[in-house]
Parts: C-alpha cells; structure tokens; sequence
C-alpha cells in the first residue's frame, strides 16, 4: 500500500528512449553500470552519468523499479507492473525477478501503521532467493 504520489514523468529524449529500450530487453534487475555497457554494446553512445540520471528519474516516476543490493548498490529493472504497487522475488545469483503480490502484507502494513498513527505510508518488500534455474546449475 503505498500512498505517495509519483513524480511527472520526465521529458523523453534520445537518450533516454535508449535506456528504455534496452530496459524492455530483460527482466533482470541491473546496475547502471551494466545498463551502459549494453547500451555502448548495441552501439549508442549515451554516457554513463546520463543513464545513472535517467534511471534515478525513470525509478522516481515508477516507470522502473529500483532496488539496492545488501552491498549497497542500486539494480534497476522495467517493469511490467509500470506505476502499480508491488514487490519482488529476486534470484541473488542472475538477478531475474517476479512481481508478486502480498495481500496478507499489505493489510498488516497498513494496519501497524494506523495503529502507531502513521499516514502517507509507503513501503517496499523484497524477497531474495536463488530461482529454480541457479539451483540446478549448483549455486
């Protein structure tokens, strides 16, 4: 349950039509990093500093879910789920992740809140495991 309002959308430019591009290309959560080098892999020449803005935007608008890793750094994914309230099961070895939805976890957010007198809550829930695929192959 999220009660935040999402930032307007940010103006589209080349650049950042190349982000989204090469986002809608995957599931898997990314850093930025590694967006650009796919990026610079396909041929474009969008810099780096320009893809961590334009993701950072993009996460703030909901257009692309960001996540940050127990090392502190941040992944970022499009997702399907574009502007709609929902969390993830995200395989630690690969990164791919599923949106799920947590009915019993949003009642009990909702309700511990209330109940300690909060308002305008938001929250996030991820869970982290490694998918059927990287058990098989021994991670």
């Amino acid at each position: 349950m999220t009660d935040a309002k999402a930032s307007p959308a940010p103006r589209m430019t080349k650049q950042r039509a190349a982000i989204l591009d090469v986002l809608d290309g995957t599931d898997e959560f990314r850093s930025a990093q590694a967006w650009h080098d796919l990026l610079r892999h396909d041929g474009s020449s969008v810099g780096l500093a320009t893809v961590y803005r334009s993701l950072q935007a993009l996460a703030e608008t909901g257009e692309v879910d960001a996540i940050v890793t127990s090392s502190g750094e941040t992944l970022y994914r499009r997702c399907g789920a574009v502007n709609e309230h929902h969390h993830h099961l995200r395989c630690r070895v690969c990164g791919t992740a599923d949106d799920i939805e947590v009915p019993e976890f949003e009642e009990w957010a909702a309700r511990i809140a209330s109940e300690r007198g909060f308002a305008r809550m938001d929250h996030t829930v991820e869970i982290t495991g490694v998918c059927a695929d990287c058990t098989a192959k021994g991670h």
